[in-house]
């Protein structure tokens, strides 16, 4: 395969990535999704080691993606991925897509911030960005679905927890798939509470924005909010994730469903 190529991998999902429905959990779908790209740079010469060798890193700072369909355990799944946009030597968007059998498990857009050392934005040196080749054009970025039927007087609910030690990624910060757990983790207390299954729960699609690392021993609050349903019936939870001194570190957009139930059930133990 050459370098002007996506780059492509195969991959299963760990045991521990899956529910009691034995669907996998939409964190565990992103934590792929970032070891993909992983892969990726480290093929084209840049393994981790590398990036903190030379005191250079990317970040992710927004994500978005969209579930085909559940992945269950076992499955064989083939991943493609590749840079679609570079600006300014800094801002780096990177496509996903996982299949299985040849169909579409999980698309995903991921915008990259190039960070110095100490965390901080900066310009990426050539070596970096020379050994990623720019693909435009081979996908549509992932967006979600649009909300058709906003609902206005939901209620808050908010899921406090504190943030452990052993959580901490390379950069001694949350890393980003965790918040998805942290939403849905969220979300599934207020289901649990309304009398339901949190098990039922099926991913649709989400986003993130960060702003902000969530770090060890703080006290971290989920508020979450039903902000309406889509077309499809599938209802759309806004998160807000507040780290030390109730300051702001993402904010977050889920879209679920609960299997074998309408949308009506889970809009109902929201509002």
């Amino acid at each position: 395969m050459s370098n002007s190529s996506p780059g492509e991998f195969q991959l299963t999902l760990p045991r521990n990535a899956f529910t009691p429905r034995e669907a996998a959990r939409a964190g565990d779908l992103w934590r792929a999704c970032q070891d993909v790209a992983v892969w990726e740079s480290t093929r084209l010469g840049w393994p981790p080691g590398r990036y903190r060798d030379e005191g250079t890193s990317f970040i992710v700072r927004t994500m978005t993606a969209v579930h085909h369909r559940e992945t269950h355990y076992g499955e064989p799944l083939s991943a493609r991925t590749w840079v679609s946009r570079l600006r300014r030597e800094m801002f780096s968007t990177r496509e996903v897509r996982l299949e299985a059998g040849g169909t579409p498990v999980c698309s995903a857009t991921q915008e990259w911030v190039h960070v110095a050392a100490d965390l901080s934005p900066s310009r990426a040196p050539l070596t970096l960005t020379s050994a990623f080749p720019l693909l435009a054009g081979l996908a549509e970025p992932v967006t979600l679905p649009p909300i058709t039927e906003s609902i206005a007087d939901a209620r808050t609910h908010t899921h406090r927890f504190r943030c452990w030690h052993l959580w901490m990624d390379p950069l001694a910060h949350v890393n980003h798939p965790m918040y998805v757990d942290f939403a849905d983790e969220s979300l599934a207390c207020a289901v649990a509470k309304a009398g339901l299954s949190p098990a039922a729960l099926v991913p649709i699609a989400e986003t993130a924005t960060f702003r902000a690392g969530v770090v060890a021993d703080v006290e971290v609050c989920v508020e979450s909010r039903l902000a309406g349903t889509t077309a499809a019936g599938d209802v759309v939870v806004t998160h807000r994730v507040l780290g030390k001194d109730e300051q702001l570190c993402a904010t977050m957009t889920t879209v679920r469903r609960l299997f074998g139930a309408p949308s009506e059930v889970l809009v109902a133990a929201l509002r």
